[in-house]
């Protein structure tokens, strides 16, 4: 009967924990169960540099939402974001492809504009900038210092 009890205990013992792994996976992991609230307004940019699905979207350092997709559109890359409903961006916002750190993870910083016009959920940034790729800027600067220290 008594380890018939304690059979008992750590079955319930090994079930809590395996909840709280899960309760803790989902929320470490950012993910959401029921769905991001928020809506869509998306971007056209020539390269996203590395920019992936569930990536933070910023104002002034502050997450305001999520990357939802990337897609191909028009020959570009259409990043459809999920914002926060309660922010309401103007149709002047800059929308930018940053890295945290020098080797960090890619996120999607928007810098406000001073416009009155809001963008309707469904629209579109239209003010982008590209992101930096360090793998080109390098090689230019090492075959750059290669072709400049040849003697003619």
């Amino acid at each position: 009967m008594q380890r018939r009890g304690l059979e008992v205990v750590v079955g319930l013992f090994v079930l809590v924990g395996i909840l709280a792994l899960g309760y803790l996976s989902i929320k470490l992991g950012k993910v959401e169960i029921f769905g991001h609230r928020g809506y869509a307004v998306y971007a056209l940019f020539p390269s996203v540099g590395g920019l992936k699905t569930g990536a933070t979207v910023e104002i002034a350092g502050v997450p305001i939402g999520r990357v939802d997709s990337i897609t191909l559109a028009e020959y570009q890359a259409r990043v459809t974001m999920l914002v926060n409903p309660k922010v309401k961006l103007s149709d002047d916002s800059i929308v930018s492809i940053k890295t945290k750190g020098l080797i960090g993870e890619k996120f999607v910083q928007i810098s406000p504009g001073g416009s009155d016009r809001v963008v309707p959920p469904g629209g579109r940034l239209r003010e982008v900038e590209a992101p930096v790729d360090f793998e080109e800027l390098i090689s230019k600067f090492i075959f750059g210092q290669v072709e400049g220290g040849r003697q003619q």
